[in-house]
Parts: C-alpha cells; structure tokens; sequence
C-alpha cells in the first residue's frame, strides 16, 4: 500500500491485443447467416491493457509489461500505452510474433468475443525480471487462461512478487476450453485480490449460488471480489457479506468495463481505503467505462469516479 501523496507505481504482466468492436449487433451471428452493427471502432484491447490503460486515467504510475509483433496491431497497441502515459521500457516488438486480436460482438443484452491469440500465448513468467518487481509496489495479471506459457509459473511469479514486497492482483479471465483446470487454487495462494466475474467465479467453483461459491474460495488470505453486471458486485469478508450496486449511466458498450472494474478497485485499494469503498470505486469505473465503444475510449478520471460514488454515499 502507498500514500496518497505518492501514487502506486504497477506491474501489470499480461496479454496484447487490438479489439476490433462491433457495437450494436441486430443479433449474434449464426451459422450461415450474417448480422448488421450500428458502429464499429479499433481500439486497444485484452483485459490487461484496459485495466492498465484505467489505472493510468486515475492517476497511477503503471508498468507494462507483455509481447506484441511488428505487426500494424503492435504498433497501434504499443502507441496506444505511451499515450496513456504508461511505462513500455520493457516491450520490444518481435518479428517472430503476431500480435493478438479480438473482435467483441456487442447487442444491448449481451457481447461475444472471438480472439486470435497470437503473442499472448508465449509470455512466460521467467520472463518478468526481479528488478523490475523491485521497481513496483503491486503486480497485477489478468487473463490466467489465455497466457498458457505464463500460467505453469503464476504461482512463482506471485510468490517473487510478494517476497519483494508487492501486493498481488489477479483477474482470471474466461477459459476458451472450458476445462476450468483446478490449479488456479494453488496460483491463488500467493494472490492478495482475486477478480473474477460471476460466469468465471461460478465455473472455477463449480458452484452456481455466488456466495456458496465465495466461501469455498476462502484459503485465509486471498480476497475475492466477483463482478455481477448489473447487479454489481459482493464479497465475503471476515464472514460478512458486502454488496455493492451497479450505478446508472447512459451505457452504449459494456466491452471491458470488469476490466475499468478491476482499475477502480486496485486504485481504491492501495490508498487503503475501506472494502467497501473499494468496491464502490470498481463499480463507478466499470459503469463509467460503458459510455463509448471500446474497453478505453471513455474510462473514468479519478475526479470523474469520485463524484459518482460521492452521489451515491
């Protein structure tokens, strides 16, 4: 945890991709058939880069650090960190590589995604350097399924973090596969935050009710927090239950908002502002964030938050 005066400085390990964003779908696609959106937009994608990207517009020193190709994706995705004012130090585009790409499929009920993984699939946690923990304060990884390479050495690279005296984030992310493989829980002991959606939370568990499901996650030091949508967001703490509402805004493309989600919370939790305000800050982002196309046109200023959870006290 760092003063308020001193913003975190944040590790974020994780995957690169472009997102290709069609808002407004008529209808998901079918077989054989073929469906009209209202708009379309490019924009830097993957759960990494978005709550990177979030961390950043609230105000936080943040590090990236993942593979990308010389590819027009890389490029646009590297160009897209350095104007948000992130650390990229350490990413050299590789000509072996092509960079990931997701295309999200967005009706107002409900968004699908199709992703090439490309580079994601090769970062490996041998990869993260110990001088450039030693730089940050908090280590945050998000996509633990898609980042095969990386995965094996999670739990190593969660335990290096914190033997240096950061605190640990992880965002799960959906499995593709669907095999929802149990060596999650041993990479969890090493893992201060976990930030799972209620799909993701329910899977992993193999529990349908989220607060079963919360409870059999519980191992004496990882906090989960599971994002419901619209139905917000609950936790289990010290055994009691805390519950944070969704707030209103006039959304148009819920693409990455549990990512703005997991920014809001990290930025709230280490200033070592209490759970529940912690909460309310992920949940203001992530709502805040549904207000244009893409996972990073319209994230939240800490001002911006601020207010809406202020209004809402």
């Amino acid at each position: 945890m760092t003063s308020l005066d001193r913003p975190p400085r944040i590790l974020v390990v994780g995957e690169i991709n472009v997102d290709f964003v069609f808002k407004g779908c008529h209808a998901l696609p079918m077989p054989g058939r073929e469906v009209l959106a209202d708009d379309f937009v490019m924009t830097p994608g993957s759960s990494s880069m978005i709550c990177a990207m979030g961390l950043a517009r609230l105000g936080n020193r943040v590090a990236f650090h993942g593979l990308l190709g010389v590819d027009a994706s890389g490029q646009f995705c590297l160009q897209a960190l350095r104007e948000a004012g992130i650390d990229v130090a350490t990413l050299h585009p590789d000509s072996a590589l092509r960079t990931g790409v997701t295309a999200s499929l967005s009706t107002p009920q409900d968004r699908a995604l199709v992703t090439f993984a490309g580079a994601i699939a090769e970062l490996r946690a041998e990869d993260v350097k110990d001088e450039w923990l030693a730089a940050a304060d908090h280590l945050h990884v998000s996509s633990y399924y898609l980042q095969k390479a990386l995965r094996p050495g999670c739990r190593d690279l969660f335990a290096r973090a914190a033997a240096a005296g950061l605190t640990t984030s992880l965002d799960p992310g959906f499995d593709p596969e669907q095999r929802w493989e149990d060596d999650l829980f041993d990479a969890l002991r090493e893992v201060d935050i976990f930030l799972p959606n209620e799909q993701e939370l329910q899977a992993i568990t193999g529990r349908s009710d989220v607060r079963d499901a919360l409870a059999f996650l519980q191992n004496g030091r990882t906090q989960t927090i599971v994002k419901r949508g619209r139905e917000g967001c609950t936790t289990l703490h010290q055994d009691q239950w805390l519950d944070v509402p969704a707030y209103v805004v006039d959304a148009i493309d819920s693409t990455g908002a549990g990512d703005s989600f997991d920014a809001g919370f990290l930025h709230a939790w280490l200033r070592d502002m209490p759970l529940h305000d912690c909460m309310r800050w992920g949940s203001a982002c992530g709502s805040l964030s549904t207000r244009g196309i893409g996972g990073t046109t319209s994230q939240a200023t800490a001002s911006e938050a601020l207010a809406l959870v202020a209004g809402e006290s």
